[in-house]
């Protein structure tokens, strides 16, 4: 950049610290290409990376009474971004992990028959939507899941009360703990985004 360039930023600052709003767009259009690429091969995500500049941005005009006293605005500008980036991965991997866990943990009740509501950090519905998904489960299925899970009976017992064969009541868990698992995986999922995206707006 040449001695110009530099001198036409810090004016550009200047203004910018003084309020003066086409000069912020002056800036921001000056630095948005070359910031947008370096944050992208951060994230390599277009829609974060977007999100990022213009987060950037905005609290470089909410500190925008300190600019004058930065030598180097370009470095300046990385530095924030990178740092902003950085934060916002960490934030999305948190995210990651905390719906991981509430998945895991409502498959786990599908495994384990445990059909009380959770609490703490997972989501209130968790347990209704097994309720639920057991509902759709055909009689037979249901049945053997309820009486497997819900009273603790064994297989051997099962198959005694309902009049069927041991290998008859291993088919119907299997069955039904292959279709409770993918049902509330797909919803899960589901729910995940509902509600991700009510928070967005």
């Amino acid at each position: 950049m040449s001695t110009h360039s530099i001198n036409d930023v810090k004016s550009l600052l200047v203004q910018v610290a003084e309020g003066d709003e086409q000069a912020f767009a002056q800036l921001f259009k000056l630095h948005y290409n070359q910031l947008g690429d370096f944050i992208y091969r951060i994230t390599e995500s277009k829609p974060l990376t977007q999100e990022i500049v213009q987060d950037v941005f905005l609290k470089i005009w909410i500190n925008r009474s300190t600019l004058p006293a930065i030598s180097c605005f370009k470095a300046y500008l990385m530095v924030v971004a990178r740092n902003h980036a950085y934060n916002c991965l960490k934030q999305i991997a948190r995210e990651k992990s905390r719906q991981k866990q509430w998945t895991d943990t409502v498959l786990h009740q599908a495994v384990s028959g445990q059909h009380e509501t959770m609490s703490g950090n997972t989501a209130p519905d968790a347990g209704k939507l097994l309720e639920e998904a057991v509902e759709l489960l055909p009689p037979q299925q249901k049945n053997v899941y309820l009486l497997s899970r819900q009273e603790g009976i064994s297989h051997e017992g099962i198959a005694k009360r309902l009049n069927i064969s041991h290998g008859t009541v291993k088919k119907h868990m299997v069955l039904a703990l292959r279709f409770l698992k993918t049902h509330l995986r797909t919803n899960i999922n589901i729910l995940i985004l509902i509600i991700t995206t009510s928070f967005r707006h």
